[in-house]
């Protein structure tokens, strides 16, 4: 099955005061294109959160922004830490006591510790990041079902385009054997109305309007288009990263289209070329949009 590049995805996880939202959004591109926003206190967890994206988003512009509560604070400040607090508190009045100083302990006296007041980032960051983590999977598993419902919509177009295409080279194939015979006594004719006497030279003369004639059959570039239309059906039903392969696979089908109506000797089969052409057209556009 297929899946569109584009969608939409959010998770919310809580749990006790906090509150952990993931959303993700993607859009067509070449190649995956991970951008994220992540929480001050993460952005240790960076490797670990491009990793999960990309194990499960192959290709597309990626915008990944995680936020954390904590309470109605939008951004989750360090915990603080009581026993730093409390050994704080202990050296300061130890301080004062060696100098005499008998000023009441301020906050601002504590604030000069704020370095040790507060339980490290990573550890806080490693504690929450299960959460994280929990957050981003269920936004993509939401961005994935979104495009998942896009590519079976896709899928659907495309093979109302490829069954175009098989029509038109129905026809092709169907007429393509008369308007060969057709090319060769048409030529045939003309050459009767060049040449005074043939009875000498007729049959190197229908040998080689014969090669003429060839170089007017399509047969040889309709089987290897139809060939290429059964790869095409079979990546869409099979391959999990059919983007890039079925770009691939349009391109050598335009190639046979081209060739069929160079060849083309008969206004049927360039119609029907032109047709095909047309729809290879609306297929190469809307496959740009498949991972």
């Amino acid at each position: 099955m297929i899946s569109s590049m584009t969608g939409y995805g959010k998770g919310i996880v809580r749990k006790n005061d906090i509150t952990i939202e993931a959303e993700i959004k993607s859009l067509n591109s070449r190649y995956l294109d991970l951008s994220l926003r992540l929480p001050k206190f993460l952005m240790n967890k960076e490797f670990e959160v491009r990793e999960k994206v990309k194990n499960r988003v192959k290709r597309g512009k990626v915008y990944l922004n995680v936020s954390v509560r904590k309470g109605d604070l939008e951004e989750r400040f360090n915990e603080v830490d009581p026993a730093a607090v409390k050994f704080a508190v202990k050296t300061i009045k130890e301080i004062k006591k060696a100098a005499k100083i008998t000023d009441k302990l301020k906050l601002n006296d504590l604030m000069l510790f704020q370095n040790m007041l507060f339980k490290d980032d990573n550890e806080q960051a490693s504690e929450e990041f299960g959460l994280v983590a929990e957050a981003i999977d269920l936004s993509i598993d939401n961005l994935n079902e979104m495009r998942a419902a896009e590519g079976s919509q896709l899928e659907k177009e495309l093979r109302k385009r490829v069954q175009i295409i098989e029509t038109a080279l129905n026809k092709i194939e169907n007429v393509s054997d008369e308007s060969v015979k057709e090319y060769f006594e048409k030529i045939k004719e003309k050459a009767n109305q060049l040449v005074a006497d043939l009875s000498n030279n007729q049959e190197r003369l229908n040998m080689e309007l014969a090669l003429i004639a060839e170089r007017a059959d399509v047969t040889e570039e309709c089987v290897r288009l139809r060939s290429h239309i059964k790869m095409f059906l079979e990546t869409i039903e099979k391959s999990d990263d059919a983007g890039r392969k079925l770009n691939f696979i349009v391109q050598e089908m335009n190639r046979e289209a081209n060739t069929i109506n160079s060849k083309s000797v008969s206004s049927e089969i360039s119609h029907s070329g032109i047709s095909i052409k047309e729809e290879i057209e609306k297929i190469r556009e809307q496959i740009q949009n498949i991972e």
